[in-house]
């Protein structure tokens, strides 16, 4: 079973960001993580949080019923797409105006359990 968890609008470009999530991209989740909280880039700290909100997202679609601890989670996909971008003009030398692009993008991480979920507890909280 999958989760998936969705970030738009981060206020940074999308190959800053593309350059954290190729890190962690079919890493278990908790290989994952620690490559996220040990590097020193921005996007690992907007990337740790979505990576947190997926797991939630996995616990909370199974009814809170399994652990994602136990069952071995590991990020499937994780996509960056670029965003809107806002457009500002800065002065330049001889009376001209240049462009800025404040750049922002969307990211997409997926997680899957590995481990079968086992069909025991459904049953035991049938009878």
């Amino acid at each position: 079973m999958e989760a998936k968890a969705r970030l738009k609008n981060v206020p940074m470009s999308a190959r800053k960001m593309r350059m954290v999530v190729d890190m962690i991209r079919g890493q278990r989740v908790d290989k994952a993580l620690n490559i996220l909280k040990f590097n020193k880039r921005e996007a690992s700290v907007w990337t740790e949080r979505l990576l947190l909100s997926a797991i939630a997202n996995w616990e909370n679609k199974n009814d809170m019923a399994y652990s994602a601890d136990d069952y071995d989670l590991y990020v499937t996909k994780a996509m960056v797409d670029s965003a809107s971008s806002l457009k500002r003009f800065r002065p330049a030398p001889h009376g001209r105006a240049h462009r800025i692009r404040k750049r922002m993008n969307h990211v997409t991480l997926v997680v899957e359990n590995k481990l079968p979920l086992e069909d025991n507890v459904e049953q035991s909280t049938e009878e």
